[in-house]
């Protein structure tokens, strides 16, 4: 449903260019809800800024529903307009004089694919029952709730029975409840109506929650792609893992042996199995590992491995932080500073030393982020 196939875009900065994407390329299947996720100025809004239509790529092939409407031999251009779209802002652009029933009502009247008057007047009574928003229909928007503005934003969207819907950012200027009710919403709304879904955010949780797949940018270009749980359980570098859920990374280490099992990993003085991985023997690697992974025990205990295979490492409790049924503990170890979430009391683990359990299969293993821009550099 939407193709981008190696799309670069840069702008002027005083004499010279900012890349701001390099050779992306991203295949959206239809009714796919796909999230381009990553921190400010990694070059998310501008890729969705490109599918709208609202920016021209440098080079690079764009295509939506099958139809190529940018780039390619000879160039291609269809305007914003032309495209079988819609899109959501984060501002929601509302028109404050009209009704929750004109805003919806104005781009099937005006536009350029408005319809026939009766047809116009179906689909708003459609819209606003889909959104709940009948009985307040002739109100006036500037009298709504950030939640009901972004659902009247919506709703004219969707009246235009687009092939697809592009959101940017949609749900960031609301509080923490209304955000996770819209998500909900907007999950069931996906798979009601059957529309192919391109959202942008930097909430992870977000991105986790309403995707199928998620493409995770850094620096103008795609880090990884997958589903919510491939990029969770399986990072592809540090960057990954260290944005979703901050996991722990325990670095400077090394593979001393490797097995279908898994491999044996030298750090901070300790042995630790993990689970299978590419690096050979005498490779330097990066383990990462969840806080819910972690099994805190109370009790004194040395470092090492026990005969079944579990991972055990003592340390020393620095800080506690109360989460809503649940802790999280700071424990200095000779692995480093590592982050556990659990439910233990703080006064369980207030003094003295604790036992880290660190199972094996939760452990793993990733290129060190030195090689990976050393690598970049040789490219």
């Amino acid at each position: 449903m939407i193709e981008l196939e190696g799309v670069s875009k840069s702008f002027p900065q005083g004499r010279g260019r900012v890349p701001a994407l390099r050779d992306v390329s991203i295949s959206v299947t239809e009714g796919e809800f796909y999230v381009l996720l990553g921190a400010s100025g990694c070059g998310k809004t501008t890729t969705l800024r490109i599918v709208a239509g609202l920016e021209r790529p440098d080079s690079g092939v764009v295509t939506i529903d099958g139809r190529r409407v940018s780039g390619g031999t000879p160039p291609a251009w269809v305007g914003p307009e032309e495209r079988p779209q819609a899109m959501v802002f984060q501002s929601y652009a509302l028109w404050p004089h009209m009704t929750i029933r004109q805003n919806i009502a104005f781009p099937l009247r005006r536009g350029v694919r408005r319809a026939g008057r009766a047809e116009a007047a179906a689909r708003v009574e459609e819209a606003l029952e889909l959104f709940r928003l009948t009985e307040q229909a002739d109100r006036k928007v500037t009298r709504l709730s950030g939640g009901q503005q972004q659902r009247v934003a919506l709703a004219r969207a969707l009246a235009l029975r687009p092939r697809v819907l592009l959101m940017d950012e949609p749900l960031s200027n609301l509080d923490a409840r209304l955000r996770m009710d819209l998500r909900m919403e907007l999950k069931e709304l996906s798979r009601r109506t059957g529309v192919t879904c391109l959202l942008v955010t930097h909430d992870q949780e977000e991105a986790m929650m309403l995707a199928d797949r998620v493409g995770l940018m850094q620096g103008g270009g795609m880090v990884q792609e997958g589903s919510p749980e491939e990029l969770y359980t399986s990072p592809a570098s540090e960057f990954v893992a260290d944005f979703l859920d901050r996991m722990n990374l325990i670095r400077s280490a090394w593979v001393t042996a490797s097995g279908p099992d898994g491999l044996e990993v030298t750090v901070g003085g300790s042995r630790l199995r993990t689970s299978p991985g590419s690096h050979p023997p005498g490779a330097h690697v990066t383990i990462g590992i969840r806080p819910d992974d972690i099994m805190l025990e109370t009790g004194d205990s040395g470092a090492g491995t026990e005969e079944d295979g579990t991972n055990l490492v003592s340390g020393t409790p620095v800080d506690h932080h109360y989460l809503g049924g649940s802790y999280l503990h700071r424990v200095e170890t000779p692995l480093g500073l590592l982050n556990v979430r659990a439910s233990t009391d703080p006064e369980a683990v207030a003094s003295g030393t604790v036992r880290l359990r660190l199972p094996a299969e939760k452990l793993i293993t990733m290129t060190p982020a030195s090689a990976e821009r050393n690598e970049a550099t040789v490219r």
